[in-house]
């Protein structure tokens, strides 16, 4: 078993819990006396820092959001000056203002220390040729990737995103044996690759792949699997928090939440701490974020947390595999409907390709929910019947799923939109005019 702190990341929980509460006190006594928006908050609860000796004491401090981070753009949060200041990134902001997180160099010291510990934990060592296909510049995946696998010391291929085919001869050619990229971009891949007869199995090295940057069922990770050969470890992660830093061991079960640069809480919807085991919506604390603070910050995304010892020995807690966003949940007619579940939906079947469209409509004021499916090209086929017979299966399953009707359309393989970042799963034409 591979470590890349061992004495850290193997911890009693004890002397990890106690540790937490000690840089949680430290992390807030700092942004008391250097950030005024962490300063009012917790003057409007009577609490201070040295008061902070528990999760339930935290808890009074009011969370923070997205919408927070966003009312004081550009740099309203920073608490330290530019000059200390190493780096930016920048969100997309494709839903109101850009979030601008900034960085001192301990933090992204932290930051690839967490990556590298995590890339250890399934096996990126130097002699791996690491081939990463995320995103550079403002986005945070792609250096954060990179500069971590240059730490565990392997050799680094910093391809970017897109030229599917320049991706496929440098893996091939270069003798690539670790990936990383979005999960809808690694079928991609494969679909390339099954379009050139090229057997990534055969032909090509690579092994293993880190996948980021969107959720992803669980049924789909083995669907890949099988197509490939390529064993895929999830990563999570925000530029609000550093960026990904958040990845699963070999054991591939949940994300190893490192106690020392992060608190996580699970609320429920009425904002009460759920029990370990118990979904809910993940509201995270850093420990030892200095340019930017982040505390009690409420992400978004569903999961749940237990402090159970993983197999593969360590003892920080983990994260489990993402079942859906609070913020981007769709009500239709009444029911609360997560894309993750229709997601999981289509990996179980296996006349299905991994790619998949919502489109929401309402007619006299009914929601109707179209689901664009393609069909793989192995079960492609002129009989009407089976055709027809392939829908209602997903129909009848997305009915038992959802407790809610959905239209099936059956499409080609190859003719949904493809995407070599985050895909875009729902187009909301709903209008109450």
């Amino acid at each position: 078993m591979n470590f890349w702190n061992k004495e850290l990341e193997t911890m009693p929980t004890e002397d990890l819990r106690k540790m937490q509460m000690t840089l949680l006190r430290k992390e807030l006594r700092t942004m008391y006396d250097s950030s005024k928006f962490i300063h009012d908050r917790m003057k409007s609860v009577n609490l201070l820092p040295e008061d902070v000796d528990s999760v339930e004491k935290l808890a009074l401090i009011p969370p923070m959001r997205k919408t927070d981070l966003r009312d004081t753009y550009p740099d309203g949060l920073f608490v330290r000056p530019y000059e200390d200041l190493v780096r930016i990134h920048v969100s997309s902001g494709t839903t109101g203002r850009p979030t601008v997180v900034g960085y001192t160099q301990k933090d992204l010291d932290n930051w690839t220390d967490a990556l590298c510990r995590g890339m250890t934990s399934f096996g990126v060592t130097r002699k791996d040729i690491f081939q990463n296909m995320h995103g550079y510049g403002l986005f945070t995946g792609g250096l954060g990737a990179h500069y971590a696998a240059e730490r565990c010391g392997a050799t680094v291929i910093p391809a970017g995103t897109g030229n599917t085919d320049r991706q496929i001869q440098l893996m091939h050619d270069l003798h690539v044996t670790c990936l990383a990229g979005t999960p809808s971009y690694y079928f991609h891949i494969a679909d390339v690759c099954d379009q050139r007869g090229i057997d990534i199995r055969k032909d090509m090295k690579v092994t293993r792949g880190l996948a980021g940057g969107e959720p992803w069922s669980e049924s789909m990770r083995q669907k890949l699997y099988e197509r490939t050969g390529i064993k895929t470890y999830n990563c999570y992660g925000a530029s609000e928090f550093y960026g990904p830093m958040f990845t699963e061991c070999e054991q591939q079960d949940g994300f190893h939440a490192w106690a020392d640069l992060a608190l996580i809480e699970i609320l429920d919807k009425n904002g009460e701490q759920c029990a370990e085991g118990e979904k809910g919506e993940i509201v995270i604390t850093m420990l030892q974020k200095e340019a930017f603070p982040l505390i009690r910050y409420k992400i978004g995304d569903i999961s749940s947390i237990t402090w159970e010892k993983c197999a593969c020995g360590r003892t920080h807690p983990r994260l489990s595999r993402l079942s859906g966003r609070a913020d981007d949940m769709l009500v239709v007619r009444g029911i609360n409907v997560f894309p993750s579940q229709i997601e999981s939906v289509i990996g179980e079947m296996p006349f299905l390709a991994p790619f998949y469209h919502i489109t929401l409509t309402n007619e006299n004021y009914m929601d109707k929910m179209v689901v664009d499916v393609e069909i793989s090209p192995e079960y492609l086929t002129d009989d009407p019947v089976k055709l027809n017979g392939y829908s209602l299966e997903v129909q009848a399953r997305m009915k038992e799923i959802l407790n809610l009707k959905t239209i099936i359309k059956m499409n080609l393989p190859g003719t949904l939109e493809r995407f070599e970042g985050k895909a875009k799963h729902v187009t909301d034409n709903r209008s109450w005019d």
